[in-house]
């Protein structure tokens, strides 16, 4: 995969952020585009080595779109700064999610604001063995790529059902569980760049497990 081609394109792609700029370079876009599935699908064969539950996932399935939803997001623009995908990506669960953009290169997992359902099913997980999840957030090594979860919107006081006493609070007042590891552009280029996400796909792992398993109830 040349990142420095993906790069220039999503520079040009940002200055003329429209469908007839598109039009004229939708050639090139799906050059990259196949090259990008083509370094997924190594990627997603070199991590189903790691477990026995991986859940083997395409490039090509595995892909985002790279056009904005207009219809619930009208004033962003037409196209994304970056190419993203999701891989382990099993039907209803957390997947692992790659980012390499403009403003970002990440590697990410968990839920991002799950709906009704999948967040009680968390927060019951929680009430039932917090102390596991938060012995994973915990973890030196843990910390250090993740630093804890990613902060978004919080609950003011504790969800239905549970009280503002409950010795893991903290956690039952989430509305998103997921981690991010924020990437410098710079290690995208380097050569051990895969093993890199092999790092801390398997550091992140017990946490998206636990996630997955509480869903599932």
């Amino acid at each position: 995969m040349n990142f420095t081609d993906l790069f220039q394109f999503l520079e040009e792609l940002q200055q003329n952020n429209s469908k007839e700029w598109m039009d004229v370079n939708r050639k090139r876009y799906k050059s990259l585009r196949s090259d990008f599935i083509g370094w997924l699908d190594d990627l997603d064969l070199t991590m189903a080595q790691l477990h026995s539950d991986y859940y083997p996932t395409s490039g090509k399935k595995g892909i985002n779109r790279i056009n904005n939803n207009l219809m619930f997001h009208p004033n962003k623009p037409v196209y994304k700064d970056h190419f993203g995908a999701g891989l382990d990506k099993a039907p209803h669960s957390a997947d692992f999610y790659i980012e390499i953009g403009l403003k970002h290169c990440m590697l990410a997992g968990g839920f991002w604001r799950p709906g009704p359902k999948t967040l009680r099913s968390i927060r019951d997980g929680i009430d039932y063995n917090g102390e596991e999840l938060q012995a994973i957030l915990d973890k030196p090594s843990f910390r250090k790529l993740f630093g804890g979860l990613y902060e978004d919107e919080k609950l003011t006081n504790a969800p239905k059902g549970f009280s503002n006493n409950h010795p893991y609070i903290h956690l039952l007042r989430n509305k998103t569980f997921a981690v991010v590891h924020e990437l410098k552009r710079d290690e995208v280029f380097q050569k051990g760049f895969k093993e890199k996400i092999v790092e801390v796909y398997k550091e992140m792992l017990p946490f998206r497990q636990y996630l997955n398993k509480a869903a599932s109830v």
